[in-house]
């Protein structure tokens, strides 16, 4: 081969074989911004979600709404299966919330029990450190 006359030389590419531009950055403000513009502000929606998440905001109006039904129960058949379901929901999770702290509490008890395996002076001064925060 003749290297001076490497721009004659064929390149041939296969099929997905080719140059390759990727943004690897991470988006994270996708879900603000799929919020329709005549639906409201991404920006606004954001900066709510920073006071109170939506989880948040529907588990006080569920309360709310259930208590309200408790004092003042509906009258008709669907509003009556209505609060059912709602009440159901709610009960669901809560079941969902206490599984989660069930497990979050296993797996810290395992990774204390390991750090007193590995390090026992490791774990005694995290022990005493998590004692002085009560």
């Amino acid at each position: 081969m003749f290297p001076w006359l490497f721009f004659w030389a064929p390149q041939v590419q296969l099929p997905f074989s080719g140059d390759v531009a990727q943004r690897i950055e991470p988006q994270t403000q996708w879900f603000f911004d799929a919020i329709p513009a005549g639906a409201g502000d991404g920006e606004v929606e954001r900066k709510a979600f920073e006071v109170a998440s939506y989880g948040r905001q529907l588990g006080l109006i569920t309360e709310l709404l259930l208590d309200l039904a408790e004092q003042t129960p509906p009258r008709t058949k669907a509003g009556r299966a209505a609060r059912q379901r709602l009440q159901d929901i709610r009960s669901r999770i809560e079941a969902i919330k206490v599984s989660d702290t069930a497990a979050l509490v296993a797996e810290v008890e395992a990774a204390l029990e390991r750090l007193r395996r590995l390090n026992l002076a490791d774990h005694e001064a995290l022990r005493q450190r998590l004692a002085a925060r009560r």
